[in-house]
C-alpha cells in the first residue's frame, strides 16, 4: 500500500510513500520506548539544549519547509515561513521556561518534608491534521520533550512529507536517536497504535467525531487524552468598535490558512445598528486578498487542501443560500483551468439559527454575518453553539470587554480587539465539543507528566 501527497493546485502526485506495515509500526514504537528509558533520565539543561538545536534547524530550513507545506496542502509561502518560525519559538519558550514549570514544589504538611514532583510518563502518541502540519506537531512535541517524554506521530496522510521532515529535524539535532518517530500509515492503524502497551497517552487535533472515537478507545484502556477539536468561533462587533479596523482583523481571522483553521473566525455577530457599515468594511477587506499559487510570495490565499473539501464547502454555501442566507461576496468555484482546489472568499449575511452556518462549523473561507439586537443578544448568540474553542469582542469599552471575556463568553480563549490565536506562553484548548485539556504554557507541559506526591516523615 502507498500513501500519496497530492498538490492541491494542480492535482499532481508529489510523492508516494510506502505505508508502514504493522511490524514496522511496532518496531518504531519499540525504538521510541527504548530511547525513552534513557531520555527520561536526562536533566533539564540537556533537554533545553536539545530544543534549542531543533529551533536552530527550523530557522535554518524555513524556506524549504515552507515550500513543502505549499506543495502538500497549499499554504502560501509567507504563511508557511511564519508557521515554521512559530515552531522555533515554542521550542525556545520551553527551553527557557520548562525547568521552572517542572521544578519540585514544596508543600508544608505534617511531614518532615513533602513536595510535588513532575515526572515524565513515557511515549505520547500524537494524531495530527494537515492544516498546520508543523505547528500542530511542535505544539505537543516541544513540551513533551522538555518534560522527558518521547513521541510517536500519526500525521494526516496528505502531509507525509512534512511529517518525515519533522522526524529528520529531531534526528539531526543529534542529541539522542529515536526519541520521536513518524508512522507512515492511514487512519485505520490508529486503533492498534493506541492499544500498544508502550503508548501511555494520546493527543489529538482534529474533528469532534475523530475526538469521540479516540477518547472512547483510550478511555477503555485508561490512557489520558488531550483533545483539540472543532470550533465555530464567534466574533462580536459592538456599536462603539472601530469598525474599519475590526473588519480588517476579522478578515484576517476568517481567511487564515484559507479559512481552514479550528480557531479561524466563523460567525460574525454584529449589533444591528452597525451591521451594514461593518459588513461593507468586511467585504472590502476580504475582497482585497489575493488568491493564487501558494509558491508566489505575494499570494494571500492558496487553494484548499483537497478538491473534495472545496466541493463540500461549496455545497454548504449553496445549502445556506437555499435556507435563506444572502451571498454578497464569492459563493462560486473559480473558473481556473486544470485541477484546482481554490474557493473564493465568501460572505453570507442574514444567517439565522437553523441555518448550517449558524449551527455547524464551516471549514473554509466563508464568513457568516449574524445580526444581534444588543450586547446581551450578541452574547446569547455567541454561546449558542456546541463548540467552545475561541471567541473575540470588538469594542472601545475595555472594562465591559474584560467582563464579557472573563465572565460571560463560553470558550477556552477570549480575545479583545484582536483575532484568536495561539501563543507559546498561553494555555490553548477548548470546552464542550471543542475538546478538553490544554496545550502550551505551564498548563500544557503539565498535561503529560506524573504529578507525583513525595512525603517524607
Amino acid at each position: 500500500m502507498f500513501i500519496s501527497s497530492i498538490n492541491p493546485v494542480n492535482g499532481e502526485i508529489i510523492k508516494e510513500y510506502q505505508e508502514d506495515s504493522p511490524e514496522i509500526i511496532n518496531q518504531k514504537i519499540n525504538q521510541v520506548y527504548q530511547s525513552w528509558k534513557t531520555y527520561k533520565q536526562t536533566d533539564f539543561k540537556y533537554r533545553a539544549n536539545f530544543l534549542l538545536k531543533i529551533s536552530a534547524l527550523l530557522k535554518e530550513r524555513q524556506d524549504e519547509l515552507a515550500r513543502l507545506m505549499a506543495l502538500e496542502m497549499g499554504k502560501p509561502l509567507k504563511a508557511g515561513i511564519a508557521e515554521v518560525l512559530k515552531c522555533a519559538s515554542v521550542c525556545d519558550y520551553y527551553a527557557q521556561n520548562g525547568a521552572a514549570f517542572l521544578a519540585d514544589q514544596e508543600v508544608k504538611t505534617s511531614a518532615g518534608k513533602s513536595f510535588i514532583s513532575f515526572q515524565p510518563i513515557g511515549v505520547v502518541l500524537a494524531i495530527m491534521p494537515w492544516n498546520f502540519p508543523f505547528w500542530q506537531v511542535f505544539r505537543f512535541l516541544a513540551p513533551a520533550l522538555m518534560a522527558g517524554n518521547c513521541g510517536v506521530l500519526k500525521h494526516s496522510s496528505g502531509v507525509t512529507g512534512c511529517a518525515l521532515a519533522i522526524e529528520k529535524i529531531v534526528e539531526d539535532a543529534g542529541f539522542q536517536s529515536h526519541v520521536f518517530k513518524t508512522l507512515v500509515s492511514g487512519s485505520r492503524a490508529i486503533a492498534k497504535v493506541i492499544e500498544h502497551p508502550f503508548i501511555k497517552a494520546v493527543t489529538l487535533t482534529g474533528s469532534t467525531e475523530a475526538g469521540q472515537k479516540v477518547a472512547a478507545q483510550a478511555g477503555r484502556l485508561i490512557k489520558k487524552t488531550v483533545l483539540e477539536l472543532g470550533g465555530s468561533d464567534p466574533y462580536i462587533i459592538l456599536a462603539d468598535a472601530d469598525l474599519e479596523q475590526a473588519a480588517k482583523v476579522c478578515a484576517e481571522a476568517r481567511l487564515i490558512n484559507n479559512g481552514q483553521s479550528c480557531i479561524a473566525a466563523k460567525r460574525f455577530i454584529v449589533v444591528k445598528e452597525v451591521e451594514s457599515e461593518f459588513t461593507a468594511y468586511l467585504k472590502a477587506a476580504m475582497s482585497a486578498k489575493k488568491t493564487g499559487d501558494p509558491l508566489h510570495e505575494d499570494t494571500d490565499l492558496g487553494p484548499m487542501a483537497r478538491v473534495e473539501l472545496r466541493n463540500e464547502l461549496h455545497e454548504q454555501v449553496i445549502k445556506n443560500i437555499t435556507q435563506g442566507a444572502k451571498c454578497i461576496l464569492g459563493g462560486e468555484i473559480p473558473d481556473f483551468e486544470g485541477h484546482h482546489a481554490f474557493y473564493q472568499p465568501t460572505i453570507l449575511t442574514g444567517v439565522k439559527k437553523g441555518m448550517l452556518a449558524y449551527d455547524e462549523e464551516i471549514f473554509g473561507p466563508v464568513a457568516a454575518v449574524i445580526s444581534a439586537d444588543d450586547v446581551t443578544d450578541a452574547i446569547r448568540i455567541a454561546n449558542d453553539t456546541p463548540f467552545g474553542l475561541g471567541a473575540a469582542i470588538f469594542t472601545t469599552d475595555l472594562v465591559l470587554a474584560e467582563d464579557l471575556a472573563k465572565n460571560q463568553l463560553e470558550a477556552g480563549s477570549c480575545f479583545v480587539n484582536e483575532g484568536v490565536k495561539s501563543d507559546p506562553a498561553l494555555p490553548f484548548g477548548g470546552i464542550n465539543q471543542s475538546g478538553y485539556g490544554r496545550e502550551l504554557g505551564q498548563f500544557g507541559i503539565h498535561e503529560f507528566v506524573n504529578i507525583k506526591t513525595v512525603y517524607i516523615k
